[in-house]
């Protein structure tokens, strides 16, 4: 079996060679990559999003590709298209971006929903249909997403479909003043992201991904998972709750931090730590708790508190 824990903290400390100060972050990525999920980055311009994804696929060599959404793109933008071939009267497929190992999806709510939707099928089945031909992805794929939280206007809000195939959403935020200083000294000559050697091989990454699946967890911590995400459909303050990917999502992602934590079986406690990042996208707020400005992490962190842990007492 592989090195899990190895081989994910050679990831990490390969990535923090550029990403300053963003430990978490960089642990939430490394872990999405481990349990062959998608990552969406919301934050404010600025603060990393796209050095993160070229560092995460420099640091695992895999093929990297940008797709910049704009509200003119058109989905065989995404997955290519069918040209006829002069020569041999025939139909050549020339592939689209998206057919790399990781994928940075720069911008996405900038783009319309018919050209998010080419997006589903790569994301959930890792494959795409272009003209009646269905064509497989690369192994591994995964796609990391950004968009900006602050600016709406020449956006277009991302649907519960899509958000909902995302397995985490994760914050970057801005450095303090000692982190961006040290930013500052690294960028003095060039960005560090142009000299990143690679961590681990290909061959590691899908030994690792296929180890994670084989990590212990017990009955009672399949129950816990379930209780939370079956309370996100009943809380006073939701209007639609997680869907069952949001437990699959908890459950590979637990499975993820065990092996990174060097641990062969998971705890409560792995559940407890990514359950806002892997369920807080997947919550619709009600009308009267969005006029009380109720965010959906803290609705996650009250399920939290009231949710019996295994072996534990019920907090009142």
């Amino acid at each position: 079996m592989a090195d899990i824990q190895a081989i994910g903290d050679r990831i990490i400390e390969n990535v923090e060679h550029v990403m300053v100060g963003k430990r978490q972050a960089v642990q939430l990525t490394v872990l999405g990559l481990l349990c062959q999920g998608h990552v969406l980055i919301e934050d404010v311009p600025g603060v990393g999003k796209t050095v993160l994804a070229k560092s995460l696929a420099k640091s695992v060599g895999c093929k990297f590709q940008r797709i910049q959404f704009t509200p003119d793109m058109l989905p065989s933008d995404v997955t290519g298209v069918s040209v006829f071939n002069q020569k041999t009267r025939e139909f050549e497929f020339r592939p689209g971006p998206i057919f790399a190992q990781i994928v940075l999806v720069d911008e996405i709510n900038r783009a319309t929903p018919k050209t998010q939707s080419a997006l589903l099928e790569s994301m959930e089945e890792r494959q795409a249909t272009v003209d009646g031909t269905t064509y497989p992805m690369e192994i591994p794929f995964m796609v990391l997403a950004t968009q900006n939280p602050i600016e709406y206007e020449g956006t277009f809000p991302l649907p519960e479909a899509q958000l909902d195939r995302f397995m985490l959403r994760i914050h970057l935020g801005y450095p303090d003043k000692d982190q961006e200083i040290d930013i500052l000294d690294r960028q003095q000559h060039k960005h560090p992201v142009d000299d990143l050697q690679q961590a681990i091989s290909v061959e590691e990454l899908e030994e690792a991904q296929t180890a994670v699946r084989d990590l212990y967890m017990d009955h009672q911590v399949k129950e816990y998972i379930v209780d939370i995400v079956r309370q996100t459909r009943e809380h006073p303050d939701v209007y639609l709750g997680s869907s069952s990917r949001g437990a699959i999502a908890l459950y590979r992602l637990g499975q993820a931090r065990a092996g990174l934590l060097g641990r062969d079986y998971v705890l409560p406690d792995d559940i407890k730590a990514l359950a806002v990042a892997a369920l807080s996208h997947r919550i619709i707020i009600g009308p009267a708790a969005r006029i009380k400005d109720v965010e959906p992490s803290t609705i996650i962190e009250d399920i939290l508190d009231k949710t019996a842990v295994p072996g534990a007492q019920v907090k009142t």
